[in-house]
């Protein structure tokens, strides 16, 4: 799902289910989930197990990939990638530094926000332009893509910025490509000052998204042009 989302210098390895759950991790790894509980220990393995792959498929020894004080991963020299996992699927996506500035991946159930949920994360002209594509597509589930693609959005943006990024401070509209609503593609428009890539500054991120499977999927690149 994730690799079609992406360029194809970005290098993908899904996995479905229990596969990688039980695999062994490194020392450094294993302390960061020493006394997690068994989900938590599971997941942190298996979206591992994916990101070692996409290690070997760019052609780079595989090695531990440790969370920072925000939990994101910490790619070895010459590597940007994300990561995601949700209940049944996870994925890792990698890419050599110099082909993007940055990528970030996301994977959700495909269902309904809990209730509460969608007001804190979405600005008022989202949920107006989200009540309008679930009347033109009812078989998606816009509020959690709008959820997912926040995702992907801050996961682009905190490695070219160190910095947190509130789910309101990013403006997103989708457009879907299909009338089924399996495919379509993303814009978000920063409400913040955006990082400078290539001596530009981003204002704008964009991505694509799909459903399809019981899941949503979100991936945004960032070109090094800006």
């Amino acid at each position: 799902m994730i690799e079609e989302l992406l360029p194809s210098t970005v290098l993908t390895v899904e996995a479905y289910g229990d596969e990688g759950v039980d695999a062994p991790l490194y020392p450094e790894e294993e302390a960061v989930v020493r006394r997690a509980v068994l989900k938590r220990r599971r997941e942190f393995t298996a979206v591992r197990v994916c990101a070692r792959r996409a290690m070997e498929k760019l052609g780079v020894a595989p090695g531990p990939v440790l969370p920072d004080e925000r939990g994101a991963p910490l790619w070895p020299e010459g590597l940007a990638g994300s990561m995601t996992h949700c209940q049944g699927y996870c994925a890792a996506a990698l890419v050599r530094v110099g082909e993007l500035a940055s990528v970030g991946i996301d994977a959700e159930p495909h269902a309904a926000l809990p209730e509460g949920v969608l007001t804190a994360v979405a600005l008022p002209g989202e949920v107006a332009r989200i009540a309008r594509l679930s009347g033109e597509v009812p078989g998606v589930h816009f509020d959690r893509l709008l959820f997912s693609a926040k995702e992907s959005v801050y996961k682009a943006w905190y490695p070219l910025t160190g910095k947190w990024l509130d789910f309101m401070e990013a403006d997103l509209e989708f457009q879907v490509e299909d009338g089924e609503g399996t495919r379509g593609a993303f814009r978000a428009t920063l409400l913040v000052d955006g990082p400078v890539v290539g001596g530009r500054g981003v204002n704008v991120f964009t991505g694509r998204w799909t459903a399809r499977q019981g899941l949503i999927a979100t991936a945004v690149t960032v070109a090094l042009a800006g």
